[in-house]
């Protein structure tokens, strides 16, 4: 029987953590799931809009990740839907993003979920929070990006401006 390709399947992503925050370092990890969960998580009925990461007592653990009760079990299988989910991460990477964390005062916030080999995954950013003006900024940069890719077009398909 043939493997599905489950190679880095994105199942659920957060695209207004890249407007709210600066990316300074992403850093992939594991995370503990009942049975369940699995099972919700490969539906896609994942959100992480609000998830963040932080450290407690020498472990990273996982807060706000909403994954949806699973629709086929019944009563006993049936896990919550918002719960701290620790994350799997080698010892020497938790102790240097929470230096990080801490001397640069960085939020770790989630960036997608995705499978790899089977597995369910997160993508975690250091990220520095926006304010508002550059925010703006980060737009306008963006659009001018654009533009100029679209006047290059132009120029080379010989049309005017």
């Amino acid at each position: 029987m043939a493997k599905k390709n489950e190679e880095n399947t994105v199942l659920a992503s957060n695209r207004r953590a890249r407007h709210e925050f600066t990316i300074l370092d992403v850093v992939e990890a594991g995370i503990v799931l009942h049975g369940s969960e699995v099972k919700s998580v490969r539906a896609g009925e994942v959100q992480i809009a609000d998830a963040y990461a932080h450290l407690s007592h020498g472990e990273m653990w996982l807060e706000n990740m909403h994954v949806a009760t699973y629709k086929f079990s019944h009563g006993v299988g049936a896990h919550e839907p918002v719960r701290p989910r620790k994350l799997l991460l080698n010892r020497t990477e938790i102790r240097r993003l929470a230096e990080r964390m801490a001397k640069e005062r960085l939020t770790l916030v989630a960036l997608n979920v995705h499978l790899r080999d089977g597995r369910v995954k997160v993508d975690l950013a250091l990220a520095k929070g926006r304010k508002k003006e550059d925010r703006r900024a980060a737009i306008a940069e963006k659009e001018s990006k654009i533009e100029m890719r679209r006047a290059i077009g132009r120029q080379r398909r010989g049309k005017p401006e």
